[in-house]
């Protein structure tokens, strides 16, 4: 079973990787994709990639060979890019969610909106919060006292889990966490359910059936993302701790540590039309510069 298991997570690892790197590397290349929704998406394939590496080799490591061992350091770096990915990725969904309401609420404002100065704001702006947020946690994490060795009850190094082992009072840290957690995901969360609650009545009234499809299509891909990777943070991290269980836990953060950076690939290319338009377009451009040099030459 232990080859099994392996095998299974080197595939998601291996198609997360090529997924994500291949979609930012087409929306890099192609300038009909240079548009705020597209840039956003490329941020998110960046930080799928940095987040599912912060973890899936140290975890195809401990599955396949017998030592299960990580330094401290180690442990704490991991804990770093976890938070760091895991906020970074909420902010994003985020940013995708208010630039869907600007393009079907308001769309005669959307260039002025949604500008390329604004959508480098709303990025830089959120890569800033995740990196201090980030920071402050693994400070909170690197400042508890531990014994020389300890068991981390998680297949990697989630802060909840260290918090756990430590010698240190941890209570006010814990407050911390919950606070945050209200702030940045159960907040957010809700901005983007309202968002979409704008959407959805603007769509509803648009009187063609073509019309109101369309633009509900363009925010499905998100919707999927937005629920499948908030889903389970919000079950784990805002439950009461009297139905904690191991298992469950391990199996609920394989959904949006390997899942969600495994699919959103699939999830924003599949039956996008605008996305293969573009790569038409792009591989017709590089068949005619191939041709005219075969002939040139």
């Amino acid at each position: 079973m232990t080859c099994i298991i392996f095998i299974g997570f080197l595939f998601i690892y291996l198609l997360a990787v090529v997924g994500n790197v291949l979609f930012a590397s087409l929306v890099s290349a192609m300038p009909q994709l240079h548009t705020p929704m597209y840039f956003f998406l490329w941020n998110l394939s960046i930080v799928d990639v940095t987040y599912i590496s912060a973890i899936f080799p140290n975890l195809l490591s401990i599955t396949l060979a017998s030592n299960k061992k990580i330094s401290f350091p180690g442990c704490i770096t991991q804990l770093y890019f976890f938070i760091f990915c895991v906020d970074e990725e909420i902010l994003i969904l985020t940013c995708m969610a208010y630039d869907r309401y600007v393009a079907i609420c308001s769309p005669l404002y959307y260039p002025l909106v949604m500008s390329k100065k604004m959508c480098t704001i709303m990025a830089a702006l959120s890569l800033l919060t995740s990196t201090l947020n980030s920071l402050m946690f693994t400070f909170l994490t690197y400042s508890l006292s531990f014994c020389p060795s300890s068991e981390i009850n998680h297949f990697f190094c989630e802060i909840r889990a260290l918090m756990s082992l430590s010698n240190s009072d941890t209570a006010s840290r814990e407050m911390v966490l919950f606070i945050e957690d209200i702030c940045l995901v159960f907040c957010t969360f809700l901005f983007i359910m309202f968002s979409y609650v704008f959407i959805i009545s603007s769509v509803l009234k648009i009187r063609s059936t073509k019309g109101r499809f369309k633009a509900f299509s363009s925010c499905t891909s998100h919707l999927t993302t937005v629920i499948l990777f908030y889903g389970p943070i919000l079950f784990l991290y805002i439950k009461p701790k009297s139905v904690y269980s191991k298992t469950q836990d391990g199996i609920i953060s394989l959904l949006y540590v390997a899942v969600v950076p495994m699919l959103n690939p699939f999830v924003y290319t599949l039956r996008n039309k605008e996305f293969f338009g573009a790569l038409k377009n792009m591989a017709r451009i590089h068949g005619y510069n191939i041709l005219c040099s075969i002939r040139h030459s």
